[in-house]
């Protein structure tokens, strides 16, 4: 089974939003089959065979999620990410500004989705192979 050292090494090569394909295809090789990231402190679980689960530590102070989600305004900073035009921790801030609670990467599927503090679906993506 994966550890979060493996994970945070995967990790490490990601620059920009342009990286995240990549990331991708290293937790694949790991055996990770999804992951959950909480916006409001960083911190991720990751899942993969018979129930196994990961968390990683808090990754920055906390952020506060707006209860307004702005999903055009997500979209259009969402996009500039993934054009490598922002850094992580402006992509989670961003993700707070517009509502953005958590994001679910499920790898079987490839999809990544954007939930609000409730827990509704505000955004699925597929994920570039």
């Amino acid at each position: 089974m994966f550890t979060i050292d493996q994970i945070k090494e995967a990790h490490s090569k990601v620059k920009s939003g342009a990286d995240f394909p990549n990331y991708i295809q290293d937790l694949i090789i790991l055996g990770v089959k999804g992951y959950d990231t909480f916006v409001n402190d960083g911190h991720a679980e990751y899942f993969g065979v018979n129930n196994y689960s990961v968390s990683s530590e808090e990754k920055y102070s906390l952020i506060n999620i707006s209860g307004n989600v702005n999903k055009e305004l997500f979209i259009e900073l969402l996009v500039k990410h993934q054009h490598g035009e922002t850094d992580y921790l402006t992509f989670c801030n961003h993700c707070g500004q517009c509502g953005i609670a958590k994001w679910r990467v499920d790898i079987i599927e490839m999809t990544c989705t954007y939930f609000d503090t409730a827990g509704n679906e505000i955004l699925i993506e597929k994920i570039p192979s």
